[in-house]
């Protein structure tokens, strides 16, 4: 006779989307079977082609949990995209209510149990929390202090927190598998800002995406300055696409920083070739990210809060540049595999 599934913690299925994580993997995973959660769990690794020791820790990590109750599994994502990874490892998985957690990141201890209280709580089909930037050394502590402040990121709720409720789109995710299904999983030309475009398509259809204060997720931040900078780069290129795909997803903050890049490379020329004037444009934004750098890096070392201006700085320029720089044609075929939300029958 089988036993009767638990309404109170329904089965839980983690999916990871993994490339080149040989320094977190171990502890994000670890961090994940130690979820004070009472339900049935799977974590479900989805691997792209690595080139340093992921795919040997992800198969040390699923020897060492064969016989456990929550067991590690892994499937291949050739194309080593978010979004193929995510719709595998969705594919390969079993269970209810699916939490997307990536591989820097550490999950708090009772963020699942939260999370399912939250769905059932509000009825959303997603709910998410905050993504909480912590450093490992000088450099990354100046990273996660530019990337919880207002001046680094402005207002948005999942880096800086602010009350619960309805959001356009929350960071990861935990959603009910019969979301997923009904809309088709990821779409897997959005290569970033992927999550924007299923909770778009959630929120089409008639569903809720919850932000919760209460979730809270631990991110690791590019430990390089040539890192940060293609990431913030391609968060700036595809923000371009999402503005494209749907025009009125664009405010004011996503403005600011192709805005600041464009003033100050013109200050940079107007002060060189015809007035120094044109330099306080320059001056003016360093200034400010040296002030706003001071609050920002209080309890942290001295050199960590030395590179504070450094990570804003990058931030901002790279940003602005890859929204500037972003093409045409990508925004194209991307608004040519537009998925329409599927609607409950």
């Amino acid at each position: 006779m089988n036993a009767k599934p638990d309404v109170r913690h329904p089965a839980v299925s983690v999916i990871m989307p993994v490339l080149n994580e040989e320094r977190h993997l171990r502890g994000a995973v670890q961090a994940i079977l130690a979820q004070e959660y009472a339900g049935e769990m799977e974590v479900v690794i989805a691997l792209g082609p690595s080139t340093d020791r992921t795919d040997e820790i992800a198969a040390e990590l699923v020897a060492e949990t064969a016989a456990d109750s929550k067991r590690v599994h892994t499937v291949p994502n050739p194309t080593g995209r978010t979004p193929a990874a995510l719709n595998a490892a969705i594919k390969a998985s079993r269970h209810p209510i699916v939490v997307r957690v990536d591989g820097h990141g550490m999950l708090s201890p009772n963020y699942i149990a939260t999370a399912v209280r939250l769905l059932e709580e509000t009825g959303a089909q997603n709910v998410g929390g905050i993504m909480h930037a912590e450093g490992e050394n000088d450099w990354e502590h100046a990273v996660a202090a530019a990337m919880t402040s207002r001046i680094g990121v402005g207002n948005a709720a999942f880096h800086t927190g602010g009350e619960a409720g309805p959001a356009d789109t929350v960071y990861l995710g935990v959603f009910r598998r019969e979301a997923l299904e009904q809309q088709g999983g990821y779409n897997e030309e959005f290569v970033r800002a992927q999550d924007w475009e299923l909770n778009f398509r959630i929120r089409e259809a008639g569903g809720l995406i919850w932000f919760s204060p209460e979730l809270k997720v631990s991110y690791r931040p590019r430990p390089s300055v040539r890192a940060l900078a293609r990431q913030y780069k391609d968060y700036g290129r595809w923000r371009h696409v999402v503005a494209r795909y749907h025009s009125g997803s664009i405010n004011l903050r996503y403005l600011a920083p192709p805005a600041a890049v464009c003033a100050i490379a013109a200050g940079l020329v107007v002060g060189a070739a015809l007035t120094p004037w044109g330099l306080l444009v320059p001056g003016g934004y360093l200034a400010a990210i040296v002030a706003g750098s001071l609050p920002a890096g209080r309890g942290l070392p001295l050199k960590a809060r030395l590179q504070i201006p450094v990570a804003l700085a990058t931030m901002h320029m790279s940003w602005g540049w890859g929204f500037l720089t972003s093409p045409k044609s990508l925004a194209k075929k991307v608004i040519a595999s537009r998925r329409p939300a599927v609607l409950s029958a």
